[in-house]
């Protein structure tokens, strides 16, 4: 499997960390200074989505997918593989999103998974570890925040 992972421990229970990455996306789904708008959000297996991140520089990237799983409480997917109404795209990667309970807190996942070595490679070279570290702290944030 060529997948690249980021884990962080969260000090709040799971059903606030839930809360928080489906409420709250838009504060912590890329690293800032960038920012995202979450456009379309499809809270079911085969949904669709629509992320728009903007730059500091007023750069925009728009990152259309399609929802694999959405497992309340527990678990997103999501892939680029897949856009609009069952339009095939130029696959990057799958995206996967977990917590679970641990100890008194919540075990966050980000799981990247790519269909070649070489995406991975690429996607780790683009700085996945410091792009989804950025994102997980955030959200670790904004979770632990009173």
């Amino acid at each position: 499997m060529h997948e690249l992972t980021v884990t962080r421990h969260i000090a709040a229970p799971p059903e606030k960390v839930w809360q928080v990455m489906t409420e709250r996306m838009g504060e912590w789904w890329c690293p800032a200074p960038w920012r995202a708008v979450i456009e379309r959000m499809d809270r079911a297996p085969g949904g669709r989505s629509l992320v728009v991140m903007h730059g500091p520089d007023g750069e925009e990237n728009r990152h259309p997918g399609f929802i694999l799983a959405w497992d309340e409480g527990r678990r997103i997917a999501m892939t680029d593989a897949i856009v609009d109404d069952l339009q095939p795209s130029g696959p990057f990667m799958i995206g996967i999103w977990e917590i679970e309970p641990d100890g008194a807190g919540t075990r966050y996942t980000g799981r990247a998974r790519h269909w070649t070595p070489e995406a991975l490679a690429h996607h780790r070279e683009m700085g996945f570890e410091p792009g989804w570290g950025a994102v997980a702290d955030q959200l670790k944030a904004l979770c632990e925040a009173p």
